[in-house]
């Protein structure tokens, strides 16, 4: 078989479901070179080594959990191309989704990191919501053109290997939340350049009863709580005054908007409105 020219790393643990269908949408991809994908199972006590055999896919194992960015350096150091791209196990990439990602890497070939759109899609007894709040969960959309940018997040991003070997790996000490940006951060200090790529655009998932409210808001209350967290080891997290007009704008919105959805945004403010009071 030919090198390949690009890797596809997914960092995983304890989602077997959710990382079937991406590696599923994965070994679709209508791409025109030889890729890898390489499973990166960061202690899992579930079928993720069984999902990812039934893949194809290379299969990496942590024998205890270290990380999300532990993870990706085990995946980049295991991948054989040049151009490594990092997904999150619960994506679903349309089938021209790598072509796209290995084109814009082509044509910015002035960029070190690159990535895509990243579309939230609630599959299953979602919650309603209003048009006016944001996805609760993590998405991307910079525009129908590609450009430059500062940031590009790990459900949907690549990295050329020289720029790694140049910067060094991904901090296994960050914890989740701001893990990327740390990186990114430490490229654009040394130089490095991030472009978009407007049409490497996939799908970020939550289905069952992940999609329904109280998962989301449980799961954005943590959001909150790491983003907080994030903001406070770069120096920049808010007062406590302002994180509560924040949350008091979610209830405002919640009420005024007849919207569920914003008890999700509630719940991230509150959740960084504890962490906040957690450390005063």
């Amino acid at each position: 078989m030919s090198a390949p020219a690009v890797s596809v790393v997914v960092p995983t643990r304890n989602r077997a479901t959710y990382l079937a269908v991406t590696l599923e949408s994965l070994a679709d991809q209508h791409v025109g070179v030889p890729y890898e994908v390489v499973v990166v199972d960061d202690g899992s006590t579930d079928a993720t080594r069984t999902v990812a055999d039934l893949a194809g896919a290379r299969y990496e194992r942590h024998e205890r959990p270290r990380g999300p960015n532990a993870a990706r350096n085990t995946g980049i150091a295991a991948a054989s191309a040049p151009l490594i791209a990092l997904v999150d196990d619960d994506v679903h990439a349309p089938e021209r989704w790598l072509a796209e990602l290995v084109a814009g890497a082509r044509r910015h070939d002035w960029a070190e990191a690159l990535g895509g759109p990243i579309r939230a899609s609630l599959e299953g007894p979602a919650p309603g919501a209003c048009g006016r709040e944001g996805a609760p969960i993590t998405t991307l959309d910079l525009g129908p053109a590609d450009r430059e940018t500062d940031f590009v997040w790990s459900a949907n991003m690549a990295v050329r290997r020289e720029a790694v070997e140049r910067v060094g790996g991904f901090d296994e000490d960050v914890p989740i939340y701001g893990d990327e940006e740390e990186w990114l951060m430490r490229l654009h200090a040394a130089g490095g350049r991030v472009a978009y790529v407007a049409a490497a655009g996939l799908a970020h998932r939550r289905a069952g009863a992940d999609a329904r409210l109280r998962s989301l808001a449980l799961a954005e209350y943590r959001r909150g709580r790491a983003a907080m967290r994030s903001d406070r080891r770069k120096g920049a997290s808010p007062s406590l005054p302002r994180e509560l007009r924040h949350l008091a704008g979610a209830g405002w919105h919640t009420v005024r908007r007849r919207c569920p959805q914003g008890l999700i945004m509630g719940a991230h403010s509150a959740g960084r409105v504890a962490e906040t009071l957690h450390r005063s």
